[in-house]
């Protein structure tokens, strides 16, 4: 009984906030559609009489009541083009999946995860940036204190590692963790280059990175010991050359991150090819490789 009238209550006083053109507009709304649904029709049709209602009222109504209603909000806009209702005009006809794809090739992501020595029970951190685009990653540096000053300087280094390319990029996805200071973002603001902080406590905000770590650990530094901070910047070096030059990836059509062309390439006919093998890292990973 309580909670029935707290929800009574609380819809009352967003009755009360919202202003009586409003309140009007949805009535019109619902008898309109109310009107629609009574025809006898399994699937009633709307006629331009219909449209031009909805769409005339709907523009009154709030935004979350926008998107509950009998018609959709996609509907509406296509409604908005015919009649010329305001925004009619032309508007862009690129997918939600373009324009991810066109930003992506302007982004970098970075983030820290850590690995703990078998030998010395220390814990490491490893820094490492990722283009987005691509998926080519930069391990830029290992220690075990990972401070303001540190991180300027791996910021430094990944300009030098980018070079002429660093223009092509625009923004810097990072959490908000105090190693990343006023100074990182001003290096890289120095180049081009806008940091864009992720919400607080949103991991999957930085998908990208997140998803990075996830594969190293997996594929390395899960089935390894490692001794110290020499060792893993060995095997993370390793690893990373591996990965950009010869590990497959969905997004380009199982083609490594350094393969410029991502083009489905045809299938090996493996009763006639000859196919090379090669260890990385010990054996813990294996290249395969056509033979010459």
């Amino acid at each position: 009984m309580l909670y029935l009238v707290f929800v009574r209550l609380t819809g009352c006083m967003a009755l009360l906030e919202r202003s009586a053109a409003s309140k009007d507009a949805e009535l019109l709304v619902l008898r309109q559609e109310v009107a629609v649904l009574r025809r006898q029709n399994p699937m009633p049709k709307l006629d331009w009489a219909d449209r031009m209602v909805l769409a005339a009222l709907a523009r009154l109504l709030p935004r979350p009541l926008r998107m509950s209603r009998l018609v959709t909000p996609v509907t509406l806009l296509r409604w908005y083009r015919r009649l010329g209702i305001p925004p009619a005009p032309n508007r862009s006809r690129s997918t939600w999946r373009q324009f991810l794809r066109t930003q992506a090739s302007t982004m970098l992501a970075c983030d820290f995860f850590h690995v703990d020595c078998a030998v010395t029970l220390q814990r490491l951190y490893v820094f490492f940036v990722i283009e987005v685009s691509t998926r080519h990653v930069h391990v830029l540096g290992v220690t075990a204190h990972p401070d303001g000053a540190w991180t300027v300087q791996q910021a430094r280094n990944l300009l030098m590692d980018l070079g002429e390319r660093a223009a092509r990029f625009r923004f810097l996805i990072r959490d908000r963790a105090g190693q990343f200071t006023e100074a990182f973002d001003a290096v890289l603001s120095g180049a081009g280059i806008e940091v864009v902080k992720i919400p607080p406590r949103s991991p999957r905000a930085n998908a990208y990175a997140e998803r990075w770590v996830r594969t190293a650990r997996a594929e390395v530094t899960d089935r390894m010991l490692i001794a110290g901070p020499r060792h893993l910047r060995a095997v993370l070096d390793e690893y990373a050359a591996h990965y950009n030059q010869h590990r497959p990836h969905r997004a380009r059509n199982l083609r490594p991150p350094d393969c410029a062309d991502i083009t489905t390439a045809a299938a090996t006919d493996l009763t006639t090819a000859k196919i090379r093998r090669r260890k990385v890292l010990g054996g813990l990973i294996h290249e395969y490789e056509r033979a010459a």
